[in-house]
């Protein structure tokens, strides 16, 4: 089975009856029957920029496939978090006052701690590898039990790239983080990733991540190409090592008016997304690797490919094994025993 295939699977998977939850609707709709149809006015709330993957090859994607099918659904898309950031999104989401966004995994964490480890350092091989935990009875549990405690359905998982390490010197290894202070972002998971790759973490807003390292107040960093161009960090920092330690997962999620929605809609609504989850892939693929190309062959950065990712592999999954406890443990080891 190949990515796409996966994927198409996965999407196929989360729009089943056994995944529908019972609820009176969050969307404009001139139908009160539950599961009766009508038209609907979606509200699509984000964090992303509009000149972001997440934005271009994802929500506008979604927005586009579900408008063009003409089953009496609109989309408006309320991107840079103009709705509220993580924690005040998902709870909109799940009250019904907004119908559709895009979260991190480890955003998530916060309403329902399993879901993070979604984003835990190396417990992903690739992107693939992401397309079949989520095609998976695993996966599908993980999403039912999300589902359970929030109100909230998957319709779609993607990776929007990996994380990497920046520094003024090459990071290999894991010998090579000791001694340095590295940004890392606040949340539990994202500490906990430090932790098992060990990393000396210090967290510091996105917003103020080039003026922390042009003061030296950290001494590296870490987060996907796209934010490592989008920050110009090249100015301040030497050397890119590929480290690949984590996927950027994105769930993309719909509230209650799902259940408002009648066959044909709720089709057309999962089919959009699977082209997004689609899409976003082989946006990120092209983007990173055309950056990283351009980066080999200029000045700007020293981009180190040699990096033992096998070492950084070991440590971190075994630290997880020893840490984890609980239902989070029991989908870190599910994620890993589904790896090729």
């Amino acid at each position: 089975m190949n990515a796409r295939t996966k994927r198409a699977a996965w999407v196929a998977l989360v729009a089943a009856p056994a995944l529908v939850l019972t609820g009176c609707g969050g969307g404009d709709t001139d139908s009160g029957d539950s599961g009766g149809g009508g038209d609907f006015e979606l509200t699509f709330a984000t964090s992303y920029n509009e000149d972001q993957p997440q934005h271009e090859c994802g929500a506008a994607v979604i927005k586009d496939e579900v408008e063009s099918a003409d089953v009496g659904i609109s989309v408006e898309i309320y991107p840079s978090s103009q709705l509220g950031g993580d924690a005040d999104r998902i709870a909109a989401l799940a009250s019904g006052d907004i119908d559709m966004d895009i979260q991190g995994a480890s955003a998530l964490g916060a309403v329902y701690e399993p879901v993070s480890v979604l984003d835990a350092a190396y417990v992903f091989d690739d992107a693939d590898h992401l397309a079949a935990f989520a095609a998976s009875d695993d996966g599908q549990q993980v999403f039912t039990d999300f589902a359970d405690e929030t109100g909230v359905n998957t319709l779609g998982v993607w990776s929007a790239g990996a994380r990497h390490f920046t520094a003024n010197k090459p990071i290999l290894s894991p010998e090579d983080l000791e001694g340095l202070r590295i940004r890392f972002p606040g949340s539990p998971q994202y500490l906990l990733n430090a932790q098992a790759l060990g990393a000396s973490a210090t967290e510091v807003a996105y917003e103020e991540l080039y003026l922390a390292l042009q003061q030296g107040t950290v001494d590296g960093q870490e987060n996907p190409i796209t934010n490592i161009a989008s920050q110009n960090l090249q100015e301040v920092q030497s050397d890119l090592s590929l480290t690949e330690h984590q996927l950027n997962t994105n769930l993309v999620l719909i509230g209650e008016v799902w259940d408002e929605f009648d066959e044909d809609q709720q089709q057309v609504v999962s089919d959009a997304v699977a082209k997004a989850v689609d899409e976003v892939t082989s946006c990120v693929d092209e983007e990173d690797g055309a950056t990283i190309e351009e980066w080999e062959s200029g000045d700007d950065w020293n981009v180190h490919s040699d990096v033992d990712v096998d070492a950084f592999r070991e440590q971190a999954v075994s630290w997880f094994q020893e840490n984890l406890d609980d239902d989070s443990l029991t989908v870190f080891e599910a994620i890993r025993a589904s790896a090729s």
